[in-house]
């Protein structure tokens, strides 16, 4: 019982601490959470998704005069036993509060109905002047897929357009997320023209040598998956996992950039007693080329038993990205957060992060480690992420369809009343004076009209 003060101021601390980090928790001015095809209010993740048919408001509005409501989706997650499909053209508007970086998903299921055959959805995804996605294909598609970008919003107004291919049937979309990300989250560290007002697609994010990450336990809801498919080998290497507290800093890395459960595990090379361990540890990410990555590394010295003792080189794509990296000074501390960018060219289908001892690592101890990779497919010059053609002319070659589409009919009806006026000649026996070459011409000018009107 005489213990029971120090039990009780001991606690407070702990609470104290607790509740000062969750004040200090990221708080988005913008966050839309949409169910889309649904009236309902769907919890996910701890997270409130407010259906798209009940919840319109000024900050959010729904133009899709020919979109259906599908809710017959059978799916073992609420959020995907609905959706929303797009017969025609259709478009989501969100008020902007706060100018800059915005989290953008979109949720994608399959789905089997008897209104709606899966295989005959393809269509193209446009927002905020980049082109998402072109010709997304629902017969090709996993079972769920959610497709994260991260884009620069400089208007009042992000409006994501959802638009049928000329061959298909319709589209859809089963749930959107809209957030303003945190001014940390995309930063101005690495050399790329135009840094940071690019376009980001999220293509990786792995938590290395530590368990999968759920949306519940991030703070920005993202999902960190485990690193064992993309390792190419484990040897000489050892998963750590550290049960004290991470010290983020001021100007280091946030929970936002990365959480916890990111930090406090870890994949080292741990030197032999002979001396220095000569291995490498290498992971390979598979990617489309003709366009740039941005690629983060993760680290945290949760491994070494004092500062300075810890010393690695980081490659990437076979080029060193890092050398001699030590994080004692960069950070001044122990199982304190640091994070690098660089951006590469996507070349031969793959992008590779390796880790490899320095010359200046000890003879004992840590040689080299990682704590999680995420690969960012950044735009192309035309503001696209799926293909050379830019917003702009992709929004052109949709209006001209309907042209070049008029242009060969209206022809073949020319054609069509000139051979019957020759036929009618014919049977009528009526001279060639009489037949008129003025009148094909009068067909030509109709046409004209008709295709510029």
């Amino acid at each position: 019982m005489g213990n029971s003060p120090i039990f009780s101021l001991f606690s407070l601390l702990l609470l104290l601490q607790f509740l000062s980090e969750v004040s200090s928790s990221f708080t988005p001015n913008d966050h839309y959470l949409i169910n889309c095809g649904s009236s309902s209010i769907i919890d996910s993740d701890n997270r409130k998704f407010l259906g798209d048919e009940s919840h319109l408001s000024d900050s959010f509005h729904l133009s899709a005069s020919r979109s259906i409501s599908l809710t017959d989706v059978s799916s073992s997650a609420e959020l995907y036993k609905s959706a929303r499909i797009f017969t025609k053209p259709s478009k989501y508007a969100f008020k902007i509060k706060e100018k800059g970086a915005h989290l953008v998903r979109l949720h994608f299921h399959r789905f089997d109905s008897s209104k709606f055959d899966i295989s005959d959805a393809q269509f193209h995804v446009l927002a905020g002047g980049y082109l998402l996605l072109n010709d997304f294909s629902g017969l090709t598609m996993k079972e769920t897929e959610i497709k994260e970008y991260i884009l620069w919003v400089d208007s009042d107004k992000l409006v994501i357009s959802f638009k049928p291919s000329y061959e298909s049937k319709f589209g859809f979309v089963n749930a959107i997320e809209v957030i303003s990300a945190p001014k940390d989250l995309i930063l101005n560290t690495a050399q790329s023209d135009g840094f940071p007002k690019d376009g980001f697609e999220t293509m990786f994010r792995v938590n290395v040598g530590g368990f999968k990450v759920t949306p519940f336990n991030d703070s920005l809801w993202r999902t960190w998956v485990t690193d064992d498919e993309f390792l190419e080998s484990i040897q000489e290497s050892k998963e750590v996992h550290f049960g004290g507290r991470i010290k983020y800093q001021n100007g280091g890395a946030s929970r936002e950039v990365a959480p916890d459960n990111v930090y406090n595990s870890a994949r080292v090379i741990r030197s032999s007693i002979s001396g220095i361990a000569k291995y490498e540890l290498k992971w390979s990410f598979p990617i489309i080329d003709g366009h740039k990555y941005l690629v983060r590394t993760h680290f945290c010295d949760i491994a070494s038993a004092a500062l300075d003792l810890l010393y690695f080189n980081v490659h990437i794509n076979g080029q060193i990205a890092m050398e001699n990296l030590d994080l004692s000074t960069l950070t001044g501390s122990l199982a304190s957060p640091f994070y690098a960018d660089s951006v590469v060219n996507g070349g031969n289908g793959v992008i590779t992060v390796s880790i490899r001892s320095s010359n200046l690592s000890s003879t004992s101890g840590v040689d080299a480690l990682l704590n999680g990779i995420e690969v960012f497919k950044m735009s192309n010059s035309m503001d696209s992420f799926d293909g050379m053609i830019s917003p702009k002319s992709f929004m052109r070659r949709c209006r001209g369809g309907n042209i070049s589409f008029l242009v060969p009919l209206v022809a073949a009806v020319g054609l069509l009343v000139a051979a019957s006026v020759v036929l009618r000649k014919r049977l009528m026996g009526v001279n060639d004076s009489v037949a008129w070459s003025r009148l094909p011409v009068d067909v030509s000018e109709v046409s004209l009209k008709s295709t510029y009107q």
